[in-house]
């Protein structure tokens, strides 16, 4: 097979999605606890705790601002959880993608599986954050159920992320950094806690273009009751990275299973 061939339309890579959500169905409530537990202990101790200090940020209070962040880094965590640590055990360690290609799957539909599969499971720990967020009161607007399209597409972006450094991994080790290296400084510089706006004049524009903030700032005006200013830019950056990610994503993983 041709390694750089884009990937041809099949509903083939549907069962080994279901098979992906049959085995999470044994585990989901522990799952979904420790995919929130982050962004949640994050919401609550620097909502309330921080947000005492500073009672508002841009004009709304902080624990607002701060609410749409959390749904999103809550969404890329778990995205990047599953199509790293989980993907890489389905590949490597339990050699489970080794025995579905005994089936008449390709390799293109498992990777297809698990880069929606990712999305999927990241989907319901940012509903769940959402949920939180209404149970506390924070946010209660009609515009919340906007946020979940954002939610699906934040899911996407970082599972396809994750599935070109998972296609590299040797061990999982790797994946520390990943984490270190990339996840944490996006956290920090994508508008999770504090406005873009407030980092030096050379670096927001680079903070901009990131697809956390591009997530950041689609949510946070649909959690604060208001319509994004800006809705194609951001949009257009998350479907780019989407789009190259799992397209990188399924030419290195081609490229490994090859060697």
């Amino acid at each position: 097979m041709n390694r750089f061939a884009l990937p041809l339309p099949s509903l083939r890579w549907l069962p080994v999605y279901r098979r992906n959500l049959l085995v999470w169905r044994k585990l989901a409530l522990a799952s979904i606890v420790g995919n929130i537990a982050e962004p949640l202990i994050v919401l609550v101790a620097f909502g309330y705790g921080l947000g005492g200090l500073l009672p508002q940020v841009d004009g709304i209070p902080y624990i607002l601002f701060l609410a749409a962040g959390s749904v999103c880094m809550g969404t890329m965590m778990a995205a990047s959880f599953e199509a790293l640590y989980s993907a890489f055990s389905r590949m490597h360690a339990q050699r489970t993608w080794d025995s579905l290609l005994n089936a008449p799957l390709d390799l293109d539909d498992i990777l297809i599986a698990e880069w929606l599969w990712a999305g999927t499971k990241s989907m319901f720990s940012g509903l769940a954050i959402i949920a939180v967020v209404i149970v506390l009161g924070i946010s209660r607007e009609p515009t919340l159920a906007l946020v979940l399209p954002v939610v699906a597409l934040t899911g996407l972006c970082f599972g396809a992320i994750g599935l070109c450094f998972n296609a590299i991994a040797r061990s999982y080790d790797f994946f520390t950094y990943y984490f270190t290296l990339v996840v944490t400084p996006m956290i920090f510089l994508s508008g999770v806690y504090y406005p873009v706006s407030e980092l030096p004049d050379w670096l927001a524009p680079v903070a901009q273009a990131l697809p956390l903030a591009a997530a950041v700032n689609l949510a946070r005006p649909l959690v604060i009751g208001q319509w994004p200013t800006e809705v194609w830019v951001p949009l257009a950056i998350l479907l780019a990275y989407s789009s190259v990610a799992i397209y990188v994503a399924l030419v290195l993983t081609r490229r490994r299973f090859a060697a």
